[in-house]
C-alpha cells in the first residue's frame, strides 16, 4: 500500500491538472461565470433524513431530521435539452451555526463499477447520480447516491466502497425558486465541495488534489480569489 501512494499521488496531480484545461478550454470556447454546469434551475427543497441502522458513525447520514436545502439541478457542458448530457444535482445543507455544506452529485450508474462512471441523459432525473469520488469516513471510502422514484422525490442512499446501497434520505422538490437571499449577484449559487463540507464526510488529498485546480480555475473565471 505504502508503494501505490506516489503513483496515486502523481494521478491525481495529473488528473487535476487535466481538469483544470478542461476547464480553461470551456471557458474559453464560452466564456461565462461558470465553465462547467454553466447554468441551472435553482428551487427549494426539503431533506427527510431517517437515519440508518446500523448507523456508520457520520451524523448527517445516523441521525433524523428534517433540513430546508437549496438545489441546483444542471447540465454538465450546458448542451440544448434536445441532447443528452452529463446531469448535475449540487445540495446546499445546513450543518449547523449558520455554516452550510455543499455536496454535489452527476450522472453515473448505480453498478458496483458502474457508480464510479460519468454517464448522459437528456433529462436531469434520467439516470442516476452519485458523488463519483469517495469521501474519507469513519466507515471508509463512502459514495451518495441519488435515484428518482417519483413525482419531484429523490432517494438518497450511501455506499461504502463498492457495498450495497443504504438508503438514508428523501429529497423532496418544491416547485418554488430558492429564496433571492442565498443568491449571488449573478441570480445563481456557486457550489464548491472542497470549501464548504458535510462533517464527518472529509475529502481524501488525492481527491482534493483532483478537484482543486479545477475548482481554482472555475473561481478565478468568475473574479474569486
Amino acid at each position: 500500500m505504502a508503494l501505490l501512494a506516489p503513483v496515486r499521488h502523481g494521478v491525481s496531480s495529473v488528473g487535476g491538472v487535466l481538469l483544470a484545461a478542461a476547464t480553461r478550454a470551456a471557458a474559453a470556447v464560452r466564456p461565462a461565470a461558470k465553465p462547467l454546469h454553466p447554468s441551472g434551475r435553482i428551487r427549494q427543497a426539503r431533506l427527510y433524513r431517517h437515519g440508518l441502522n446500523p448507523p456508520l458513525g457520520i451524523g448527517f447520514l445516523d441521525a433524523p431530521g428534517v433540513d430546508e436545502v437549496v438545489v441546483r439541478e444542471s447540465r454538465a457542458v450546458g448542451l440544448p435539452q434536445a441532447l443528452p448530457d452529463v446531469q448535475g444535482l449540487a445540495l446546499r445543507v445546513p450543518v449547523g451555526d449558520g455554516a452550510y455544506g455543499d455536496l454535489l452529485l452527476a450522472s453515473t450508474g448505480w453498478g458496483k463499477v458502474s457508480r464510479f462512471v460519468l454517464t448522459v441523459s437528456r433529462t436531469t432525473y434520467g439516470r442516476p447520480m452519485t458523488t463519483l469520488l469517495p469521501y474519507r469516513t469513519t466507515a471508509g471510502p463512502l459514495l451518495l447516491g441519488a435515484r428518482s422514484v417519483g413525482h419531484a422525490t429523490v432517494e438518497l442512499s450511501c455506499a461504502v466502497g463498492d457495498g450495497p446501497w443504504r438508503h438514508f434520505a428523501d429529497l423532496r422538490l418544491s416547485e418554488l425558486d430558492a429564496d433571492p437571499s442565498v443568491l449571488d449577484e449573478r441570480g445563481d449559487i456557486s457550489f464548491d465541495p472542497v470549501l464548504h463540507r458535510v462533517p464527518g464526510l472529509d475529502q481524501y488529498r488525492w481527491v482534493e488534489r483532483l478537484r482543486e485546480p479545477a475548482y481554482d480555475e472555475a473561481r478565478a473565471d468568475r473574479g474569486e480569489s
